[in-house]
This record gives structure tokens, sequence and C-alpha cells, in this order.
């Protein structure tokens, strides 16, 4: 049974509140930290916390609590995070891990040395439809993967914070690319390195300081590539689409645009119907369960069974701080125009690796370019020559 001190009571407070109390239905939250009193307070009535506090430390050092929750805005995650350090609490933390990777390195470093557990809440790796493929990837479904694109794309964020540049570190690329960067890492191999980044971005809507809009090339050793799009310009609703292409397959997921569920309301007593929807009038596409399809309650069953197993969860710090490095080469590249290398001061994954031979041989003297039956029934292949480089065509059935 975990013991939680919930910092945060706000819209994701209350999301990873609803999922962490609900999923083994033997957790609970403890303690309650909000900066604002009446926000802890209300908190506290709704999910029945018997200690709310307007000061962080006294959250965290409350003596029941065993596991800190970080669901605060991205500004404060390094002051929780060292002191829960302090106090020797476990701790799991929202995305992105730091405004940076220089404050992200800090925070791995501090958990590591403190000796401490330590969670990236990346809940979009921990959806029902993305462990299913990521299971039939691994199993080789799909063969060696060549790309991997994810897409978020919302009209923006809920709280004011998000907007606030040096609060938030950036805009979209940072608040929804850490999604899609970890989609990514977790398709290709995340002991494959990022090696560079390539970004568009800029401000096209929004009355801001950061971007609002921007699509990004990530490279990699192996000669992978991921793709992001991200947007707080997208009208629609939450659009949340991943896909993945191997050499012998591809996969398509879409999160929670179309997801099989449509009704249609005048709106007459209509009201939430899903995350970031514009409407409850007309055409809608609810989500059946919006807690299990986001990932938030396997990534708690993830979370809470490593603390118990001894074992690190799926996603940790490391992770995190991978995310937050290459993040920084997409806003260096988007200022650049042009590739930007990944700075990592500390790698755990394989080293020296090539990218993977493409050639795949037919016979002695060639490799197959291509094996296909035709619309009038004949079965050939085409061939390049190992030596001459020469490309041709063999019949080998006629119907």
């Amino acid at each position: 049974m975990q013991k939680i001190a919930m910092l945060g009571s706000g819209f994701i407070g209350r999301f990873y509140a609803d999922s962490l109390i609900g999923q083994r239905s033997k957790d609970k939250i403890v303690s309650i930290y909000s900066r604002r009193e009446e926000s802890a307070r209300k908190f506290a009535e709704d999910y029945h916390v018997g200690h709310l506090t307007t000061k962080m430390e006294e959250a965290i050092a409350h003596p029941e609590v065993n596991m800190v929750c970080i669901s605060l805005p991205n500004h404060l995650h390094e002051e929780a995070v060292l002191l829960c350090c302090k106090h020797k609490k476990a701790v799991i933390t929202t995305k992105p891990l730091g405004r940076n990777a220089e404050e992200a390195l800090r925070m791995l470093k501090a958990v590591e040395e403190a000796g401490i557990f330590n969670g990236y809440l990346e809940d979009l790796v921990y959806t029902p439809k993305f462990i299913k493929s990521l299971e039939s990837v691994k199993n080789g479904a799909i063969g060696r993967v060549l790309w991997s694109k994810s897409r978020e794309a919302h009209p923006g964020p809920h709280s004011d914070w998000f907007w606030d540049i040096e609060k938030a570190g950036g805009g979209c690329i940072l608040d929804l690319g850490c999604h899609c960067v970890e989609i990514s890492r977790n398709f290709i191999g995340k002991d494959i390195r990022p090696v560079e980044v390539m970004c568009w971005a800029d401000t096209q809507v929004k009355p801001i300081e950061a971007e609002d809009h921007a699509i990004g090339l990530v490279k990699y050793e192996n000669g992978a590539i991921g793709q992001f799009e991200v947007s707080w310009t997208f009208r629609g609703g939450l659009d949340l689409r991943d896909e993945v292409m191997g050499s012998e397959g591809t996969i398509w997921m879409n999160n929670f645009l179309r997801t099989g569920l449509e009704m249609f309301t005048t709106g007459k007593g209509a009201d939430y119907v899903a995350e970031k929807a514009e409407s409850n009038t007309g055409w809608l596409f609810p989500v059946g369960d919006e807690l299990n399809d986001l990932g938030y309650n396997h990534m708690f069953a993830d979370m809470f069974g490593a603390v118990e197993e001894g074992r690190e969860p799926r996603e940790t710090f490391y992770d995190g701080y991978i995310v937050n490095a290459i993040l920084d080469a997409a806003y260096l590249s988007a200022k650049t125009k042009q590739w930007e290398p990944v700075k990592l001061s500390v790698w755990r994954g394989r080293e020296g690796v090539g990218k993977d031979s493409h050639l795949v041989a037919y016979d002695e003297e060639h490799y197959l370019v291509k094996d296909e039956v035709t619309h009038y029934g004949a079965r050939k292949v085409i061939l390049k020559h190992k030596t001459t480089g020469k490309i041709s065509e063999r019949v080998l059935e006629q119907k």
C-alpha cells in the first residue's frame, strides 16, 4: 500500500488522484499540498485526504507519506524533487522532468545519490493501444523499425503557467513533444542513442513568447527516424495519433479523436465530454474510459508494482533526462535552421551502433530489391547485382 503526498491540486493532480486511488483500491492520498489553501481544502474534501497544507515540505515530510507524486508546474519540479531527496521519500513526477536537460540532470543525479525510487509519469507510453503495439514491435511483427511518428495537437493547455515561458520552460515542444519523443524512443529502442535533431517551430496564433506549433525529426544512431508534430493551435479537440513503420510492416494508432464511440447532441443537458473537447454540441467523440485510455491506470500500476517489487519502473528520471536533452536540441535547431546534436553527458544505452544493414541477399550475386505479384498474375523479383550495381528483374511464375 502506497501512502501518497500529492503536490498540486489542479487538472493533472485530479486526473492522477482518480487513477491512483481507483486502480488498486488500496493506495491512499494522505496529504495534499497546494499553493492556494482553498484549492487544497477542496481537493481534501473531494478525495477524503486527512492532511492539507500550503507548505510543500510539510506535505513531503508528513510521517505517513512513503511516496510523493509531483503534479506541479514545471518550474517547481526541482524544488520538490530535492525535498524528496532530503526526506528520503520515493518520488514520481509528471512530465516533462525539467524545463531543460541541465535541470533534469540535476534531478536525476539528486535522486540517484539519495538512493530513492524515482518514476517518470509519461502516461502515453502506457496506453493500452501503445502497450499492445510495442509488444508487437518487440516480437518482430513489423521487422526493423525505420520510422516512428507521433502527433499531439489541441487548442492549448488549461492553466496560466503553461503560457509563461519562464515558468513552463517552453511551449508546445516541451509540453507535447516530450510525449511524442518518448513514444518514438520506445518503438526505436531506448538503448539506441539519439544523435541529432532538425526542427521547425513558430508562434502562429497565440499571443505568447513561446512556440505554439512545431514539427521535428530526431535521427537515431541506427538510422531510424523519430518524427513529432505538436500544436497548441489545432481546432477540434485532442488529436493523439502514432505510427510506426518497419521493414516488414506498419502500425497506426488513433488514441483519442476517433475512438469508435460517436455521439450527437443538441447540447441540452450536456456537460463534460472528453479532455480538451471544444464543444458539447453536434457530433462528439467521447472516450470510453479516459483514465485507462490515456494510460494512467497502467502507469500507476507499474510505478507501485516497481516500488513493491524492488525494481525500476518502465519510465524513470533517466528517461525524462534523455527526453529533455532531445528537446533542447529541437529548440536550438528551430533557431539555427539546421541539424543540431543531442548533447548527453549521461548515456546508459548501447555504444557504437551502426546503421542496420538494409541489404537482403537474394543469391550469391544479387541483393533483393522487391518481390511482388503483379495484377496480371506474374510473380517477379527485382534484383541488384552486388558487384556492378545493375538493376534487373526476373519473372518467377506466370499464370
